[in-house]
């Protein structure tokens, strides 16, 4: 394999490909081979960022029907250049890092996953103790992959050693710590839908131990071929099965996890999504009540009445670029710079918390609600009193463009970006936004559209996102009809998405 077949490999901060045949015209990328080269690879950027000729690597993956293979692959990658693999088996990304933090005895660990792709997909993460790699780091640890230079080395050991039910003793804990309970969730009824991903241990580890009754739990064995709904909060019929399943068996409260569980929605006793910007004006709220003034980092494409609650209930709205490492990052910074911020999240429901490392976890984030829901049962409230007076838009799409094939399309939808700026600006009706740090963010006047739209480049794929939200009943389809006239004439750009919405 050359470089570039390696680089081709790189998804942000992870490695991702096809792992299983049989889908057309989708051929197996993540081979046997790629695979042992990148874990030989990860095996020599340990050893050189940690200090340790030996390190001690965790592996563990999830649900996927390629995880024992790929699993072998790594291992086999790790012990061959001298390292020692402890294979974790079942385990969710951010157990994978904590274990780096709890005395588990791993230098580093590797968690397989693709996320919410199709059953097909699958990837790496990797973590040091210093926390999740950046892309850079990627980047070289596929140069050394593709240089296949690996140094001579006595092999390696390979045990094997689970930690996911200490990850989840510890969740248990600190809802006990922080409600003063042994059982603070005894009488009511939360289920769990996990999607057949890794999310299942959470009711029966976390929940029933809590005293919480899990009846109506749904999809907790994990299946690599998601057979009932795909595992991933934004996926709409995801939502839809784990809504119904709520007020089916008349819960008090519904949790869904994506497959390696480092993102969260939630659904309310109503049947209610707590998703995108209501789930993070939920935590948002719950952050201020404890310390107001704090920064809350979202990404791009969060609504103005996020921002205006943010505030009335005393935080400051940090709107910044798509991409969870992104809001991290940023939340970081923030935080070094002497601006409290405890909190960066993605509408997709990536969260992380300073007070967890800022792991991206949505199991820590689902553990957090329960304990403002628990203490909520005790007051004679409502866990959904926190966002009352969220103000919400009418109408909210996203509609995706993409790009025709082979065009060097980062530079074209650059070039469109600074286009729709300058017509912006010279269009009474439209205005930037002052806060935006992607693509561009333009408001619309409340006699034209009464609303916003954001148009940006996918982080990774040739595909111009747009998304708009209108405060009025048939405002997204003025703001859409005049970014249509706008783009419809760039010879590139396949505008039939957005056509087919405005009709």
């Amino acid at each position: 394999m050359t470089r570039q077949d390696f680089m081709k490999l790189k998804n942000g901060t992870d490695v991702r490909g096809t792992a299983t045949a049989g889908v057309q015209d989708d051929p197996v990328t993540l081979t046997d081979e790629a695979v042992l080269a990148i874990a030989k690879a990860f095996t020599v950027f340990a050893a050189q960022r940690t200090g340790k000729k030996r390190p001690v690597i965790a592996v563990g993956h999830d649900s996927r029907l390629s995880a024992n293979r790929l699993s072998a692959l790594v291992a086999e990658g790790i012990t061959d250049c001298g390292g020692n693999a402890i294979l974790t088996g079942l385990s969710s990304t951010p157990s994978m890092f904590m274990l780096l933090q709890d005395g588990f005895g791993a230098d580093a660990s590797v968690m397989i996953t693709a996320s919410h792709l199709p059953y097909q997909k699958n990837g790496l993460k990797f973590f040091l103790k210093s926390g999740g790699l950046e892309g850079a780091d990627v980047a070289e640890i596929l140069t050394i992959a593709a240089e296949g230079t690996f140094p001579a080395a006595k092999k390696g050991t390979v045990a094997e050693r689970r930690y996911l039910e200490t990850y989840a003793a510890d969740l248990v804990q600190k809802v006990r710590e922080a409600c003063g309970k042994e059982r603070p969730l005894a009488g009511k009824r939360i289920l769990v839908d996990a999607g057949n991903g890794a999310g299942g241990f959470y009711a029966e580890l976390v929940l029933q131990p809590l005293g919480a009754d899990t009846t109506g739990s749904q999809f907790l064995e994990p299946d690599g071929n998601f057979p009932n709904h795909i595992p991933n909060p934004e996926n709409a019929d995801a939502m839809k099965s784990v809504c119904e399943a709520v007020k089916r068996h008349d819960a008090d409260f519904g949790i869904i996890f994506d497959t390696d569980v480092d993102r969260a929605g939630a659904v309310s006793q109503s049947g209610e999504e707590i998703n995108r910007n209501r789930l993070i004006a939920l935590i948002s709220a719950i952050l201020l009540e404890e310390k107001r003034g704090a920064y809350i980092v979202t990404d791009s494409v969060t609504s103005d009445g996020l921002a205006q609650f943010i505030q009335t209930r005393g935080g400051i709205h940090h709107r910044f670029k798509r991409g969870y490492k992104n809001v991290i990052n940023e939340s970081i910074r923030l935080n070094r710079e002497g601006k409290y911020s405890p909190l960066a999240i993605e509408t997709s429901g990536h969260a992380a918390l300073s007070e967890n490392y800022f792991l991206d976890d949505g199991a820590y984030l689902v553990t957090r609600l329960l304990i403002a829901l628990a203490k909520c049962a005790e007051e004679g409230k409502n866990l959904l009193d926190y966002i009352d007076g969220l103000p919400e838009p009418a109408e909210a799409a996203e509609v995706r463009l993409n790009f025709a094939p082979d065009c060097d399309f980062k530079t074209l939808g650059v070039q469109v970006i600074e286009e729709l700026k300058r017509a912006a600006e010279r269009d009474e009706t439209l205005s930037l936004a002052p806060d935006n740090y992607e693509g561009v963010r333009i408001n619309f006047a409340p006699d034209e559209g009464d609303g916003w739209a954001l148009v940006r480049m996918s982080l990774h794929e040739p595909i111009m996102p747009i998304n708009a939200e209108s405060n009025r009943k048939g405002g997204n389809a003025f703001i859409l009809k005049k970014l249509y006239d706008l783009l419809k004439d760039y010879p590139f750009l396949n505008t039939q998405n957005l056509k087919k919405i405005i009709g």
